[in-house]
């Protein structure tokens, strides 16, 4: 696939992101898992990710906005445009030394996403949309899946943990879920479970309690992989109201009808 500049600036600046992670990576499978140590390191590495995606890509694009995970909001003198980074999304996993983690960054005009890149450096697989391009996985073009029964489907979704979420909310989402699907799946990367269903590897994902920087660039490539996306409510404000619920046409209705079906029901 041909890539325009700005999509360029965007991968070259994940993939100087991904090299210190996976530095990192290999280093904190050593360390003794613990919450003092591996956590700080972690830390570290979360922290270095981010400076060197703040570097760059405010080297190649001056006076843009920024929303970071670590930094938060960084006001630019570009009020049209707005980076929004997440610099290690699956914090836990790099800390037990699961290879399920990601880089995420989304570039929004105007309030619009029209650019994304994820990447997850321990797999080398390198996920890329631009709005009206396509969705790529490695040059390779993406669809979403093409099931059309919730019973044939793997859904995936993020499971609440102590302190955070609503644990009883979800307990009744994933009962009537669990009711109606071939399996679900909790991978700990939000943005990486978005980039799989994308990919068609899963059928759908829901999920709450969510941030901007772990769906941003997720939501533009599941749409240009022919997929749908909404809020928990059916809406269109998934950055503000921190839920999604996605999958192609007819699951990403089926699932949300799913999720929202209140447990007495059945």
């Amino acid at each position: 696939m041909a890539r325009s500049a700005l999509l360029n600036v965007m991968v070259q600046a994940a993939m100087k992101a991904g090299r210190s992670l996976s530095r990192d990576f290999g280093e904190v499978q050593n360390l003794q898992v613990s919450m003092k140590g591996p956590g700080d390191y972690v830390s570290q590495a979360d922290r270095k990710a981010e400076d060197i995606l703040f570097t760059e890509l405010s080297k190649a694009r001056p006076g843009y906005a920024f929303l970071m995970e670590e930094r938060g909001a960084i006001k630019g003198d570009d009020d049209q445009h707005r980076w929004i980074v997440d610099p290690l999304d699956g914090t836990t996993n790099f800390l037990h030394g699961i290879p399920i983690f990601s880089i995420s960054i989304a570039l929004e005009r105007q309030g619009q996403i029209v650019a994304a890149v994820i990447y997850n450096p321990a797999m080398d697989e390198l996920y890329t949309t631009e709005r009206g391009g396509g969705a790529f996985m490695n040059d390779r073009r993406l669809r979403v899946a093409g099931r059309s029964k919730l019973t044939d489907c793997v859904i995936g979704c993020g499971v609440p943990h102590l302190g955070r979420g609503h644990h009883g909310n979800f307990l009744v989402e994933l009962r009537n879920v669990m009711a109606e699907v071939s399996g679900v799946r909790r991978m700990g990367s939000a943005a990486l479970d978005l980039a799989y269903v994308a990919a068609g590897r899963m059928d759908g994902f829901w999920e709450t309690g969510l941030s901007a920087w772990d769906i941003a660039a997720g939501l533009l490539l599941i749409r240009e992989a022919g997929g749908f996306v909404s809020d928990m409510d059916g809406g269109q404000d998934m950055l503000e109201a921190g839920s999604v619920v996605a999958g192609n046409e007819v699951i990403q209705r089926a699932l949300l009808k799913a999720v929202k079906k209140p447990l007495s029901a059945r």
